[in-house]
Parts: C-alpha cells; structure tokens; sequence
C-alpha cells in the first residue's frame, strides 16, 4: 500500500469512530517537513465531510474558526515546520483533547502493520528494515496479537534469514546452515537492519555464549567445544538445540560441516591420538572421534588382541552416535572391521580337507565361497574411505591371512583332485556345455520365452550376492533360485561364452583362441546372433536393452524371438587390465546394481530370465609374490598365451601344468590345453596384462559357474526390522531418561536395517533432544538390544502427573512430514529441574 493510502485509512479511521460516537473529530496533523502538504488536496476531496485547513502562524484564527465558527465541522489541522512546546504552543489544549495524528515513516508503517502503540519503537529503531514493502508483507503474515517487543525482533530476524520459524533455535539453524556453506548473507542482512545485537543478547541468555566481539564463527567453535565436553557447564538450551541442529535433515550436513571446521582448527584429532578407544564410544562430537574408534578396532583385530565380541560391543555403543548414523561409509568400516575379525576367524579354524573331484565343487558353493565373498566385500569398504590408512595393519593381516592361509592351501587341495582325474568332468554337477539343453530348452520347450543375461566373470560368491539382492528387493517380489554347472577349461571368455550357446559340438578355430560351434564362429554379437537365429533367437548388450523404453520397445521385441540372449561386461572389463585390478570390488558392486536394474526390466516385460556366466576368477588386492608365478618357458607349438593357460600342440609335460587334448575337455580337434597347477600365473610375454585379477586356470573360484533362476512373483513382502521400545519403568522421575530399544529379528533378506527418530513430546509439542537410531544388527538378541539417552528439557512446561509420548519417528516416503510407527505413554514425576 502507498504512503498516500495508508494515511488515507488512518485518517478516515479516526473521523469514522467519531461519528459512530455521535462527535465530530478534529485531526491535528505534524508535518515537521513538510512531505504530505502537497497531497492534502486530494485527501481532502477523497475523506467525505472533511475540512482540511493549514496552520500559517494563525493559531488563535484557526482556534475561533474550530470553536465558534464551525463548532459541528471535522477538520484536519495540518501544521509544518517546528512547533512550540507546551504553553508556547496555542493549540495546545486541542492537540490534548483531540490527539495528534503523525505520518512519519516509522508511525505509518506501525499503522500499516497494525502494530499497537507499544511497538512503535522497535519499527523506529530498524528504519532500513522497513523500507521494503516484501519484507514487511512477510512479516506481516507472522505476527500476531500478543508480540511483544522480543518477538517482534525475532520475526523480523526471521524475515531477514530467509525462514518461516523464529524461535531462537531456528533463528540460529539457518545461520549456521549458511556458515557451512561459506555465506553470511542472513548475518549481513541482520547487521543491516540493525538486528544483531538483539541475536547476540539472545545467545547470551539461551545458550550462555558471551564476547567482546561476537561472531558466528566464533560462536560455532564455542558450541562444539561444549558438545565435546558433553555440555557439562552449558545451559540445557544449547543441549537441546544442539541435538535438533543435528538430527534434522535440514541442517545435518550443515552441522558435520562445521565440526569437520572446527575438529581442523582445534587439532581435535592430535589431542584424542593417545586415548584408548572405549573411553571415546560415548562421544561423538567430531568425525575424529570415529577414526580414532575404527583405527584402534583395526589394529586390535591385525594383532588379535580384540575378539569379535569385542568389535560387536564397540559397534552397539556408536549406532546412537552423530557419524555412525550420518555416514553409510562410517558404518561400514565397522561392519568391514568386524567381518575381517569373523573371516580371519574362519581362516584360522579352515580345513580344506576333500574327498574327491565333486566334493571340492560341493564344499566350495555350499561353505568356501563365503571367504571370497567377505574378501571381496571387506576391501569395497576399505575403498569407500579416505582413511584408508587407519585400515592399513588390518588390510595386510587379512591379505596375508587370505591369499596364504585360505587361496593358495585351497588351490593345492584341489589341484590334488584334478590330478587325479582323466577328464574335465563332474558326476554330480552338469558341464557348461550342456547350459542349452539343461536350462533353457526346458522352457523354451513349453512354449515359453527365455532371455539368458551373460555377465563376463561374474565369480559365483558375486551371483550369490546378486540372487540375495533380488530375494531382497523392496519393490518387486522375486524367487532368484543359485544353481552351478562346472565352468568349460580352459575359464576364459571365447570358450566360456561359446558352451553356453546351442550346439552339438565346440572346439577351438585354429586361430589364437578364437572357438567355433558346430563349426561356425562364436566369437561377438554379430557371429552369435547368427546362430541364435537358427532357433528363433536373437543376441543384444545389456546396453541396448536398459535404452529401451519397457513397455514401448522391450515388450514388442522379446515377443518376436523365442530366445534372447543378453550380454553384460562390467567385471572383467574393468578388471582384467594391469593397474585396474584393484577396482574389481567396485566393478563387481557395480554389475549387481545394473543386472539388478537390467532384471527388472526384462521381467517388466513379461520375460523368463535366466542369469549366468562365462567363468569366474581369481583376485587379490596385495602384488602376486614371486612364489606364485612360473618363469619356465613351456616346451612346445604355443599358438595362444594367456596367464593362466596355453592353447597350441606338442606340450612337454612338467610337473607345474596340466595338459589336456581337445578331447579330455569335450571339445574337438586335435590341439591341447597346457594350465598352470594352482594358482600359479604365466609371466612371459604378457606385458600389460593383469597378474592379480586372471582367470584362464582350473582353481574352484574359475570354475564354479553360477546359473540363477529369476522368477518376478509380484509385488515385494521385504520390510523394516521391527523395533521394541523397552523402557524400565513407565514412570519419569529424571530429566535425563535411557530407554532400551529392541530390533526384534536380525536383518536378512527378507527384513531390511531401519533408521528411526527417538523424541518425547507433550502433545505435539518436543520437549526433549532427538536422537537418530540405526537397526541393522543381523546378530543374537543381545546385539540387536541399543540404549539410547534423551533429555527432558527443563523448560518444557509438562504437569506432574501429565502424559508424555516417546515417540519413534521416520521420514515419510513422499513429503516431508515424519510418520511415528512406535511410541509408548510414560508419566511425568519429574519434581525440579536437574542440574545439568
């Protein structure tokens, strides 16, 4: 609204009410300078029945005229310039009578406002503030009738930081939000309107932070030098805020931010460095913290001096903790350290004793490939951290413990019974050969469509994981069944992907390692559709697939073939590259998450699928010692060289290779197949070539070759864990309460780890700091049981005898309003506020 309007309704305001009341009304109007004499025309034509008449040192004139000579008539007695004081001021005993009408700019936007006359100073104190009609539109619609002058400021605080809230732990939210961030914009803004003083006094009263020379930097170091010391000596408004700054969504980042800041400027990492790990397991103020944890645990596990148990308790006490619930690669450090405590268990208590040929193939999918697995999994944690250092002793006693203690004495048990047989094959499992026959032409047999996903090297312990992933799926319903077929030798791709392909005989081209099928080439897309077509059947790459619209394009083309073969290269092209192979965990995550995506897809539109591979492989993070490599330079017509193997004629048998003809293998022709025992690795001429991600040989993790069955059976049943609040009494006597929360069931497939918000409110009032609680304990009922610690605040205003509410909160799926799945009733007997 204009100046011009809001002294229009002022005015017309003020001689309304008189006429209500059965008077005429005079407006005495001071204009020290003038700014309103050139619109008292128009205001006097537009205010009806109003007179206007302008003071020119005739006071005792205009005094006759308002007495005598127009007694009944509504004025407006407008004066300019300065004005007497007191009896000086002859129409002073009228102004008392009738008041004087103002139109400074602090008393128009009061007016405007419809601020009472008790908050007229604040609005004059803060002009700058109020010469933005925004900024008063949106403060307008935060007041309220009860403001006092303290409010007032607060939401004008909050006008000029940019937020809807304007208490004062909001107030400080959003300027630490913009500290994290490098900005001081809102702080700016509150200096230029005059503001910051009234913030500062607010931080002294609230949270007891006082300087000469305040500032938000300042302020922040102060606030974690306090939550590091548990808040001993501050009030419980800066514990209580504290809390809410971190465990909101809104300011979490913001706040780890500015301990990261003020962990660097405190030399907060220096000053933990010769504390023992379990005095540090309560606190939680700063990431150091949390490092210095995870690098003891390490250490304690490289040298044995910490059981699993102890990891398991370390672990409990930190699932309440700021970083633990913040970080997923905070939390996985841990889970990796303890599975290095259970796998260097494992290890240590090994036995690879076997029988025969199928009870190595046996023992190895059903027990050994776990050791792989959690191999595997251990280092993508360790990857996932910049701390990796702290990891160190940890990484070197599990890679001596792996490769020393579990691959090479399994690869030399197993080698024995490779020895001992004549040919390349299993009574109990089916060859790769016979893929077609076993797995797909039963389906395709009952007139069903079957799309096969190849994913090159996809180890069987990494298909298992997949399998789980699928059961696991919180959206779909999968039954994903893991089967294995004895992987063809030699385990490389050209032989491996060519087996899985219909046909009644294989064998190799003749040219370096190329293999044909019924005497066609098996090499590439191209070759491989060709046969495929000879059946209905087509091939394509996961690529072209996942770049179909589903129900526009991949529909309508699986329908027009019988049979689809789908090929995938995650693994070993990332892999099988020197330099590269440390990446294998990350690539082997990564091809779950896309034949995860890839699977969907295709069961979207109404496909069978059928997922396996080509071979497996054998990996270690540590450089391949010399002991494991063979500088002999075999004897004999080498028409193809590979690390682990050797395709060609006329081999010298040694007592560091097998050699095998076509035909031991199931192939035909007439050329042999020389592989080094074990896990033994060629080393000449391959310059380039990977030497700790191969395969190519005979050892188990070659040639263990998964099969899984993926059947879609609608919508997913996988949930949260439940969760138990178990509380020891139903009755509040302490501000300070410690609640045990009971996850109800391990994690598995089939229930899934859950984040939850812990709180007390006074009907929908919080009256206590929230805590984050992660559940995703897959142990015994004593590791799934968490104890967390709330604070009542003391100022929460709860009755004795009332009903309060701990409330478990989480995130709704598609707002930002939280859901409360648990709370429990407790009663408030809480005599005097604690000192805290």
């Amino acid at each position: 609204m204009s100046d011009l309007g809001v002294l229009k309704n002022g005015l017309a305001e003020r001689f309304a009410s008189g006429r209500k009341a059965g008077d005429r009304h005079i407006a005495f109007w001071h204009d020290p300078e003038g700014e309103y004499e050139a619109d008292l025309d128009q205001l006097e034509a537009e205010l009806d029945g109003v007179e206007v008449i302008r003071v020119d040192r005739d006071e005792y004139a205009v005094k006759y005229r308002l007495l005598t000579e127009q007694p009944n008539q509504a004025f407006i007695v407008y004066r300019k310039g300065g004005i007497p004081d007191g009896i000086g001021n002859w129409l002073w005993d009228l102004e008392l009578a009738y008041g004087v009408f103002t139109a400074d700019r602090a008393s128009m936007d009061a007016q405007d406002l419809g601020l009472p006359l008790s908050l007229q100073p604040v609005v004059a104190q803060h002009p700058k503030f109020f010469n933005s009609a925004d900024r008063k539109a949106k403060l307008k619609g935060l007041l309220s009738a009860e403001d006092d002058r303290k409010m007032l400021r607060a939401k004008m605080s909050a006008v000029a930081l940019g937020v809807k809230a304007h208490s004062f732990g909001e107030l400080t939210r959003a300027l630490l939000i913009e500290n994290a961030a490098g900005s001081s914009n809102g702080y700016d803004a509150l200096f230029s309107y005059g503001l910051t003083d009234f913030y500062w006094e607010g931080a002294k009263g609230i949270y007891g932070y006082e300087s000469a020379n305040p500032k938000v930097g300042d302020f922040v170091e102060w606030v974690f030098t306090h939550a590091n010391a548990d808040f001993g000596s501050a009030r419980v408004g800066l514990r209580h805020d504290y809390s809410a700054w971190r465990n909101d969504v809104r300011s979490r980042e913001a706040m780890a931010a500015l301990a990261r800041r003020v962990e660097r400027d405190l030399g907060v990492e220096a000053q933990i460095a010769d504390r023992h790990y379990d005095e540090l397991l309560s606190s939680d103020a700063f990431e150091a913290i949390d490092w210095k944890i995870i690098g003891d645990l390490a250490l304690g596990v490289s040298n044995q001096s910490l059981t699993v148990r102890d990891l398991q308790e370390a672990e409990r006490a930190r699932q309440t903790t700021f970083w633990y619930t913040l970080d997923p690669s905070i939390r996985a450090l841990y889970t990796a350290i303890r599975s290095a405590a259970e796998l260097l268990h494992d290890i240590s208590t090994l036995s690879v004793a076997i029988a025969d040929f199928d009870d190595g193939l046996s023992k190895y999918k059903d027990r050994w490939y776990r050791i792989d697995q959690r191999y595997r999994q251990f280092l993508l944690a360790t990857h996932a951290t910049e701390h990796a250092d702290q990891l160190a002793p940890l990484v070197e006693q599990v890679e001596l413990f792996y490769t020393n203690k579990y691959v090479f004495p399994l690869a030399t048990e197993w080698q024995k019974q490779i020895d001992a047989v004549q040919s390349w094959k299993s009574v109990a499992y089916r060859p790769q050969g016979s893929f077609y026959q076993s797995f797909v032409d039963p389906i395709v047999s009952q007139g069903r469509r079957v799309v096969v996903v190849i994913s090159d090297a996809l180890r069987y312990e990494v298909a298992d994981e997949l399998a789980s992933a699928l059961r696991s799926d919180t959206k779909i319903a999968y039954d994903a069944k893991l089967d294995v077929i004895l992987g063809a030798l030699p385990s490389y791709t050209q032989l491996g992907m060519a087996s899985l392909l219909p046909h009644t005989t294989i064998g190799f081209a003749g040219k370096g390692s190329d293999v044909v099928v019924d005497g066609k080439p098996a090499g590439g897309l191209v070759n491989r559709t060709k046969i495929l077509d000879a059946i209905g059947g087509t091939a394509i790459s996961a690529e072209d697939v996942l770049a179909k619209k589903i129900k526009d394009e991949l529909r309508p083309y699986l329908q027009q073939h019988k049979i689809v073969y789908v090929y995938h290269d995650t693994i070993d092209k990332r892999s099988h590259k020197l330099g590269a192979e440390s990446g294998t965990p990350e690539a082997a995550r990564d091809a779950i998450a896309e034949l995860t995506k890839l699977i969907g897809n295709l069961t979207s539109a109404d496909a069978n699928v059928l997922v396996t591979s080509d071979h497996g492989f054998l990996f270690q993070e540590s450089k391949i010692g010399d002991g494991s490599k063979l500088d002999e330079e075999p004897h004999g017509d080498i028409k193809y060289r590979d690390r682990r193997f050797l395709l060609g004629e006329d081999f010298k048998q040694t007592a560091s290779f097998n050699t095998y003809a076509s035909s031991q293998l199931g192939l035909v022709g007439d050329w042999q197949v020389h592989i080094p025992k074990s896990i033994y690795r060629l080393t000449q001429k391959l310059q380039g070539a990977a030497d700790r991600f191969v395969h190519g040989g005979a050892t188990l993790q070659e040639v263990v070759v998964p099969v899984v069955t993926v059947t879609r059976k609608g919508k997913s049943g996988v949930r949260p864990v439940d969760v138990q609040i178990k509380p020891k009494s139903d009755v509040l006597t302490n501000a300070i309460v410690r609640i045990s929360l009971l996850q109800s069931e391990p994690i598995s497939e089939r229930t899934h780890a859950r984040e939850l918000r812990a709180a007390f409110y006074y009907g929908d009032a919080l009256i206590s700091d929230q805590v984050v609680i992660v559940f995703a304990a897959s142990g015994d009922e004593r590791d799934r049981l968490q104890e967390v610690k709330l604070q009542i605040r003391p100022d929460a205003g709860v009755p004795l005898g009332a009903q309060v509410e701990l409330r478990l909160e989480q995130p709704s799926a598609n707002s930002n309003s939280w859901q409360v799945p648990y709370k429990h009733m407790f009663t408030n007997r809480i005599t005097a506020t604690p000192d805290f």
